[in-house]
């Protein structure tokens, strides 16, 4: 993973990378959920437009997860 700790998300984003490459549906749905919380805190009210774009590896590792989430019990 090429990014810098910085904030919160990406920390959280690194330990999603391992529960997803582990196979982790269980803790990999809290890390997302973490995730999405640390990205929108702290943003605006009503008619808050959100401008920033995430890195590459955050829609990577969401599509990972999506794609072990869609395997599940199979």
């Amino acid at each position: 993973m090429a990014l810098e700790y910085k904030r919160l998300s990406d920390r959280i984003l690194f330990a999603l990378e391992l529960a997803v490459e582990q196979d982790d549906i269980s803790i990999a749905d809290h890390l997302v959920a973490a995730m999405e919380q640390a990205i929108t805190r702290a943003t605006g009210g009503q008619g808050f437009v959100e401008r920033r774009e995430l890195a590459p590896e955050y829609d990577a590792v969401l599509s990972q997860y999506d794609e072990l989430k869609a395997n599940q019990g199979k």
